[in-house]
């Protein structure tokens, strides 16, 4: 899954001044342009060669990957390590592994006879070159490895620019990709605040960040001075929208199960809730069932991701104070659910009806917080989604297929599900991204080839064709024009 850092919600340590690290950056950059120009077009055979060693590296650290994410997040579920950092980035490349060959392809597209003879016109999928991604802290290998997988499929090389507040991940990853590629192909640069921006003003030919808006315009700003083109994967307040009679333990459970991936820190996580205001109470009895049922002691359990810093952990305390400084609501669904500041496991609550100023409404909570809105008429619920900003995505629950479509409709966003929420985020079909505030471009499957590949449009002139129309004299011209107008 492609999934938001919230870096504007983590202060960023000091700069680092590692001039050597920057510099090696450098060496790396130049080195890794002259091997892309002695070898513009990788063979299909060479580049599902080097998606498969992407696999086997993966496969091989398996165990390691694991301990690294735990010792980030002072705690974090291996099966989860497993299922989305490991099988997940897998899954990816098998899929662009069994599609690649059709991808590289020319598409053909149409002439017009008439005016084109025999000519013909096709796209060619053609490597960039040298292709740079700032990966976020929350999903350090799969937001690292997974988009490489269709930057390497494209025949693009590939620096890497790991978050510094994942230390052990980004020292694993670096190891990794060193003992499997060579520099001038798969380049991993570890460092902090200074590498960070030498890493965004290379000259890339595409670069991929994934991250908080507002490092996102940082980003943007970086790259302008080189036209480097960006790909922003950026988040926003997700929206579910249960409609009226959908608050089921079924649903419930979706939008609840979501909130424990990493416990809340995705950016496809449900960011706040719209529920009928005669359901309220339904979706809390529900919320407390899934609850107890599936992890009663969620925050002292294995299965709680720990929150990436005291600092983070820090904010989202006091979301939470402010609500209740105000007089909202606040439900705690685990029993005796305390935050532990060794670990920086955090129990799940809810916020029932708070006041719009409040912090948590205003911002990316990007934690196990989950506001509850009631509302009157889904009309009020669909105002309230387009008064914010585009989120990366919009979850619908309705058994009515007619209203769910007026709904989607009526919205925009990066991406939607109905009747679940971000798995979106996870099929290697299907493309990723943002619009506006959430983000640009696509990633994932064929749309993320493209992304890293030059469509270039490419004409093959045949015979018959009425090209010197467009030369002097323009005699011929003139026949053409009166001939086409004779017979619009």
């Amino acid at each position: 899954m492609s999934i938001l850092a919230a870096a504007s919600q983590v202060v960023a340590p000091e700069a680092d001044g590692d001039a050597e690290a920057v510099a090696q950056l450098r060496h790396a950059f130049m080195a890794q342009r002259r091997a892309f120009a002695e070898d513009r077009y990788p063979s299909l055979a060479e580049r599902r060669s080097r998606i498969e060693k992407l696999m086997g590296m993966m496969l091989a650290n398996r165990e390691r990957i694991s301990a690294a994410l735990s010792q980030d997040f002072g705690s974090h579920p291996t099966p989860a390590s497993d299922l989305i950092e490991v099988l997940g980035v897998l899954g990816r490349a098998r899929y662009v592994l069994d599609h690649l060959e059709e991808w590289m392809r020319p598409s053909p597209r149409e002439t017009e006879a008439s005016m084109m003879g025999t000519s013909q016109a096709y796209i060619q999928s053609q490597p960039k070159g040298v292709v740079g991604n700032i990966v976020p802290w929350n999903f350090p290998f799969d937001i690292a490895v997974g988009p490489m997988i269709e930057m390497l499929a494209a025949g693009d090389r590939v620096m890497v620019k790991p978050s510094e507040f994942t230390p052990a991940s980004a020292a694993l990853l670096r190891e990794m990709v060193s003992a499997t590629f060579d520099p001038t192909l798969v380049y991993v640069a570890v460092g902090g605040l200074d590498l960070a921006r030498a890493f965004a003003s290379l000259p890339f030919d595409h670069l991929l960040y994934t991250g908080s808006p507002n490092v996102g315009r940082q980003i943007m700003a970086a790259a302008a001075p080189n036209l480097t083109p960006v790909t922003l994967e950026l988040g926003g307040k997700c929206p579910a929208l249960l409609t009226p009679g959908t608050v089921t333990a079924r649903n419930v459970e979706a939008v609840m199960g979501v909130k424990t991936i990493k416990n809340g820190q995705m950016c496809i996580s449900v960011d706040y809730c719209l529920v009928p205001r005669g359901e309220v109470e339904q979706f809390v009895r529900e919320a407390r069932a899934f609850m107890d049922r599936a992890a009663p002691d969620y925050s002292k359990s294995d299965d709680c991701t720990g929150i990436i810093s005291l600092r983070h952990l820090d904010r989202l305390s006091d979301l939470l104070s402010e609500a209740r400084d105000r007089q909202s609501r606040i439900v705690a669904l685990e029993p005796d659910g305390r935050v532990d500041r060794t670990t920086r496991r955090m129990p799940i609550s809810l916020v029932i009806d708070p006041a719009p100023d409040l912090r948590l409404m205003t911002e990316e909570i990007f934690g196990p917080i989950l506001p509850v809105i009631p509302y009157d008429e889904v009309d009020d619920a669909v105002a309230l989604i387009n008064a914010g900003e585009r989120p990366l995505g919009v979850y619908v629950f309705s058994d009515d297929a007619a209203a769910t479509d007026r709904i989607l409709a009526n919205t925009v966003s990066g991406g939607a599900a109905v009747n679940t929420c971000a798995i979106q985020g996870g099929l290697p079909s299907l493309a990723f991204g943002g619009v506006g505030m959430s983000g640009m471009g696509r990633h994932h499957g064929v749309e993320g080839f493209r992304e890293f590949s030059n469509q270039r449009g490419v004409v093959v002139r045949g015979e018959g064709d009425h090209v010197d129309a467009f030369y002097v004299p323009y005699s011929t011209a003139a026949a053409l024009v009166e001939a086409a107008l004779a017979s619009a």
